[in-house]
């Protein structure tokens, strides 16, 4: 498994169609209601074998570097998904959508997921702008971009429509310059010992 490892407990990794759909369908099938009022697809993905098929599509748009999408593995088990919906080189930008199981939240799995994804995303990617966009009323989503210090650059009228109509929609930004400026800050010697800045932070390797 190519995976992005946050800690011993927690990590993001490439999708495995065959594998991984039974068990990321049985999510989205137990928690239709809550994940489809604000993921419309979530209400039309009716069988593992489509989950299997849109895991295929999204690990070859992967491969030709369109899109990355991640599933989320908690405690040895996947419990959602996070993805770069489109990387845009006209304007070198990465849009992120996510979704989390209902038992694993309030952990704060989707606010690291964001911070792994900007590292992924300014620095194997090159992209200058990473940006997230939320329906006005979805306050967890809200708070997973502000908490990762995204800057608030407007809303939407409209924007986005849902299974009930229209809603306004937040988007949320953070620059390259504005990331690597929030790095420095959280990782410039946290403790010194001996002349040297040792950095406590999240494991950061691919395996």
């Amino acid at each position: 498994m190519l995976s992005y490892v946050i800690d011993d407990d927690f990590k993001l990794a490439l999708p495995r169609p065959r594998l991984d759909s039974a068990p990321l369908f049985a999510i989205i099938d137990q928690e239709r209601d809550d994940i489809g009022r604000f993921l419309p697809w979530a209400n039309g993905l009716k069988t593992e074998a489509e989950e299997a098929t849109f895991l295929r599509s999204v690990n070859d748009h992967f491969g030709r570097e369109e899109s990355m999408n991640l599933v989320l593995w908690y405690r040895d088990e996947p419990v959602g998904m996070i993805s770069f919906n489109h990387f845009r080189p006209s304007d070198e930008s990465g849009d992120i959508g996510y979704w989390l199981k209902q038992a694993v939240r309030g952990h704060g799995l989707m606010h690291r997921s964001v911070k792994a994804m900007c590292q992924i995303g300014f620095e194997e990617y090159g992209v200058n702008k990473v940006i997230i966009r939320a329906a006005v009323d979805n306050a967890p989503s809200n708070a997973v971009a502000k908490k990762a210090g995204f800057h608030h650059d407007g809303t939407h009228r409209a924007g986005e429509k849902l299974a009930d109509g229209f809603h306004d929609e937040n988007e949320y930004s953070l620059l390259r310059s504005e990331w690597l400026q929030m790095n420095r800050k959280r990782l410039s010697c946290l403790k010194k010992a001996e002349g040297r800045c040792f950095i406590v932070d999240a494991k950061r390797t691919w395996k």
